[in-house]
């Protein structure tokens, strides 16, 4: 089993293939402390522990109980009882005080992975996991503390989740419960961040780790564009092969917070879990809360590894449902094409003539719905409009049928006009504060998905919906953020509870969704990329990554991306030039290679192309079809970026049992009198022969690696390449 108790020693050994997580129990209390994350230990005695965890233990240990607290490296640390620094776990109880401290009862160690209710979680069987629960109790508030831990056998991931429980008679309200903590000595680390914003979602940044807080949190309801629940640990000279990375990553779509906090005494605590900004939650007697699960990823060989570990674990054990491990259809969405202006037949012109390109599905986008002739009304007014679409829903889909296409849909549920029915009907359904003007965004408002009658109602309208035609892909978009945040249907003192409700009431639908229509392609969106987390992946199996879908600012992007989620999940498309969000042309040829790098799709008028272009298509859907086994379900390497060199990008994919790899090399900018780039491959079998499928060129997998090959031929900016390597016998 990957996890052990060393009762002799009061400490838990938690392994993954390459690496050891302990947790520690000290002193006639019980105080739990962390111990070592890190490289795998094969030592078995582990006695060393308690003078490092310890340190200056006092002999009457209440005489200095604050200056021990201070220094010593809790693995659940709680708020008010003499630890400074970051708290995971705060509470306000009905006298008014906020001290909470939690010390070891009991514990134990179990095959599997439990669900966890009403939230989205990696799973695995008795065979793949071993899960730890830690029971700990505050004596004087009567609150129990659950610590669980789950260890993945054959992957180097560990995920953690926290339940409290209050036995007290009297409620408690929690102000912070966050779902990780664990401390490591500084080592001259540095922090790796995404940030951004719509249209430049999840840009790497890297910086060093200082005194004091610093991290990365969202307040919007959802993950957000500008900041990613998500931040990486790693030494100073770490690279894509070498050194150390911590990589932490949340399961969650709303509110959340991720720390590093430099003690002083250069102790590093990292933290994640729902920010305590916007949040309270009344535990009344004998009740329960769990937190969102977190995801910890330890590599000693790089980013790279930290990466390709994420990789598996979520296309493995995150990713659900029947596209799972299958290729998904090649789609062309109308959004770019037409925008609101179309109807049956400029819908059906789009689909006749993609159809012969080998496009497989058309997507119909925003609206075909109320009175949806732009984006200020009738969101929440899920009926057909058939002034728009004649004959329905049912005669269109049924035409696109025809062609041999599937038919997709575009819903935006969680949103109200106030210009709607809906809202004319029933504007207590919107999240406000009584009294205060609530403020609009794109002139929308949020529906209060706290409330079941609001979430029954827009289920109800979206299942009529997809039961009148054959349907089978919806697109879920979140075009805003929550703000003015209040509900009619909570009291007062539960107002702080919105945020969780809300988020926990989108979770609740989009799983009655996928249950109700198991075939049913689900892709998350929120004005682009703004809702790409961990949690949305549990829901559905690709998320759209970004509204901008230039290709060299989607080379920016996905790489940011693929740092955590595999390629499989990211929604990305070829569309028209020059584009729509940077005025860019490029090549039509370097726009497919880059989308490859995803799920595949269109996003254009296909009628309005150049011919040119359009004999294009058919070229990319083979490419697709011949290589999307291999993007979807193999290894990822960065080579070179666009980040560190503004003229080149260069990333590839090589198969599980090393039998082929695909380069993608993008020339973002030509360069005067330069002959060649030299490129240095990843991944290979350094002891087998690649046959380079365009060239003719056979070599050892070590001499492409170590030795390179060049990279000719390329004139002009924005040009791109790919590379197939086959291994021969």
């Amino acid at each position: 089993m990957g996890i052990i108790y060393h009762e002799q020693e009061h400490i838990f050994k938690l392994d993954t293939p390459n690496t050891t997580y302990m947790i520690g129990l000290i002193d006639e209390e019980r105080f739990i402390g962390h111990v070592y994350y890190g490289k795998r230990l094969r030592d078995t005695n582990l006695s060393f522990w308690k003078q490092q965890l310890m340190g200056p233990l006092p002999s009457r240990r209440n005489r200095e109980r604050v200056s021990f607290m201070d220094a010593y490296p809790q693995e659940y640390p709680t708020h008010g009882i003499g630890d400074f620094r970051q708290s995971a776990f705060e509470v306000k109880t009905v006298s008014g005080h906020r001290a909470v401290g939690i010390t070891y009862k009991s514990h134990q160690i179990y095959a599997g992975k439990p669900k966890l209710s009403g939230l989205p979680a990696t799973f695995g069987n008795k065979e793949e996991c071993t899960t730890l629960e830690l029971l700990c109790v505050d004596q004087h508030l009567n609150l129990e503390v659950i610590l669980s831990y789950t260890v993945f056998e054959h992957i180097d991931a560990i995920t953690r989740n926290v339940k409290i429980r209050n036995q007290s008679k009297d409620s408690i309200m929690l102000t912070k419960a966050l779902s990780l903590s664990f401390d490591l000595p500084d080592k001259g680390y540095e922090m790796i961040t995404l940030h951004g914003s719509w249209a430049r979602e999840r840009q790497i940044e890297r910086r060093k780790i200082g005194h004091g807080i610093q991290g990365v949190s969202s307040i919007r309801g959802e993950s957000g564009h500008q900041e990613h629940p998500f931040i990486a640990i790693v030494s100073e000279h770490t690279t894509e092969e070498l050194g150390e990375a911590y990589g932490v990553n949340f399961v969650y779509s709303g509110n959340f917070t991720a720390v590093a906090e430099r003690s002083q005494f250069d102790l590093i605590r990292i933290q994640m879990g729902i920010n305590p900004v916007e949040f309270e939650w009344e535990l009344k007697e004998k009740e329960e809360f769990t937190t969102p699960e977190a995801v910890m990823v330890y590599s000693s060989q790089g980013i790279g590894t930290m990466t390709r570990t994420f990789h598996d674990l979520y296309r493995n054990h995150l990713i659900r449902g029947e596209y799972k491990d299958k290729k998904r259809p090649i789609l062309i969405n109308n959004w770019e094409a037409t925008y609101f202006n179309f109807t049956t037949e400029k819908l059906l012109d789009i689909a006749r003539n993609a159809s012969k390109l080998g496009i497989e599905m058309l997507v119909m986008d925003d609206g075909w719905f109320g009175k949806r002739n732009n984006d200020d009304c009738a969101l929440g007014d899920w009926v057909v409009n058939e002034e728009k679409l004649p004959g329905g829903l049912e005669y269109l889909v049924n035409e696109v049928n025809k062609l041999g296409m599937k038919f997709g849909i575009w819903f935006e549920p969680e949103m109200i006009s106030p210009d709607s029915e809906l809202y004319r009907k029933h504007p207590d359904w919107a999240i406000q504060i009584p009294g205060r003007e609530p403020s609009q965004c794109r002139q929308q408002f949020v529906l209060d998905y706290s409330r079941k009658e609001v979430r029954d109602y827009i289920y109800q309208r979206i299942s009529k919906i997809l039961h009148s035609a054959n349907i089978e892909y919806v697109k879920w978009d979140m075009n805003r953020p929550l703000c003015d945040l209040g509900s009619y249907a909570l009291e007062a003192k539960n107002q702080g509870e919105l945020s969780h409700r809300y988020v926990l009431g989108v979770y609740e639908v989009q799983e009655k969704l996928i249950t109700e229509f198991p075939h049913l392609l689900l892709e998350n969106c929120s004005g682009g990329g703004a809702r790409f987390d961990p949690g949305m992946l549990y829901y559905s199996p690709q998320i759209w990554c970004s509204d901008d879908t230039d290709a060299v600012e989607r080379l920016k992007i996905q790489r940011g991306t693929a740092m955590i989620y595999p390629i499989s999940c990211i929604g990305a498309h070829v569309s028209d030039c020059p584009n729509h969000t940077v005025g860019r042309i490029t090549p039509f040829e370097t726009r497919g290679h880059v989308a490859l790098a995803g799920t595949f799709g269109y996003e254009l008028d296909v009628t309005k192309i150049s011919k040119e272009d359009q004999e294009m298509i058919p070229k990319q859907v083979a490419l697709y079809h011949k290589h999307n086994d291999l993007i979807r379900t193999g290894d990822y390497y960065r080579i070179s970026s666009v980040l560190d060199d503004p003229c080149r990008d260069c990333y590839m994919i090589v198969a599980k049992d090393k039998s082929e790899a695909l380069v993608t090399y993008v020339q973002v900018l030509a360069r005067p009198n330069f002959q060649s780039y030299r490129i240095y491959l990843k991944g290979l079998d350094p002891d087998a022969m690649y046959s380079w499928e365009e060239m003719n060129l056979t070599q050892s997998g070590e001499a492409y690696m170590q030795a390179g090959i060049d990279i000719t031929g390329l004139w002009g900016d924005y040009k791109s390449m790919l590379i197939h390597l086959i291994r021969v016998e």
